[in-house]
């Protein structure tokens, strides 16, 4: 399968928001990586931050953090900032954010609580779904947190497209995770060195989490338009 039909010319192509929020960079990284994969596959993307919705630091106290955090902020600041429409325009959603005590990031919770109205009126159900995190633990709420982000697909009427164990990417020794994929960011953000715990091969997963999703928004497509015929 492949997100573009070349015998047919006419064939849409796949359309992507691949959509996050990032304090210290982890999930930027990640999301980069996705939307490389998703060019790659002939897909039309959009990549969308989301921004924060307070103007200081959630831990002034710890100063390499807060530090870290201005530094991202200022790193991810060209990327264009995420609306509702990059949810009602996309066949495949895949939303990124780090762990918070094993649930959604605020910034991240807040944008998808806006896409209240969109869902109330069925502009969600049917399409392909995923989830990706960061947390500074092995065990700091990986999987916690993409179940939070999957419920909320549960919701919305997705088809949600986990990585599973479908690739031998996904048993790398700093991957594993079968609900979407996820990262080991550390306990301490260090402002200059933003985000080197994420490793290759965390990289190599979101890229293949990416063109599965891909895979079958495509093949879902050439179902729909076959039975219409």
């Amino acid at each position: 399968m492949s997100t573009s039909d070349t015998s047919d010319p006419s064939a849409p192509t796949t359309r992507i928001s691949i959509v996050y929020y990032s304090g210290t960079g982890n999930v930027h990284k990640l999301a980069l990586a996705a939307e490389e994969a998703a060019v790659k596959a002939g897909a039309e993307v959009r990549l969308r931050r989301v921004p924060e919705y307070v103007e200081a630091s959630l831990a002034p106290e710890f100063t390499e953090w807060t530090e870290a955090w201005q530094e991202n902020a200022a790193a991810v600041a060209a990327v264009p900032t995420a609306s509702v429409d990059d949810l009602a325009w996309a066949d495949v959603i895949l939303l990124g954010g780090p762990g918070r005590f094993g649930m959604i990031a605020a910034p991240l919770k807040h944008f998808i609580e806006l896409a209240w109205p969109l869902n109330a009126r069925g502009g969600l159900q049917g399409k392909v779904m995923a989830s990706f995190t960061s947390t500074g633990a092995p065990h700091g709420g990986q999987e916690a947190t993409i179940l939070s982000l999957n419920a909320v697909f549960y919701h919305w009427g997705g088809i949600i497209v986990p990585p599973g164990v479908t690739d031998e990417i996904m048993t790398a020794p700093s991957n594993g995770n079968p609900y979407g994929v996820s990262s080991v960011s550390g306990r301490q953000a260090v402002p200059g060195r933003l985000a080197e715990n994420v490793t290759e091969d965390n990289l190599a997963a979101l890229a293949y989490q990416t063109r599965r999703m891909l895979d079958v928004a495509d093949a879902l497509r050439r179902g729909r338009t076959a039975a219409d015929r």
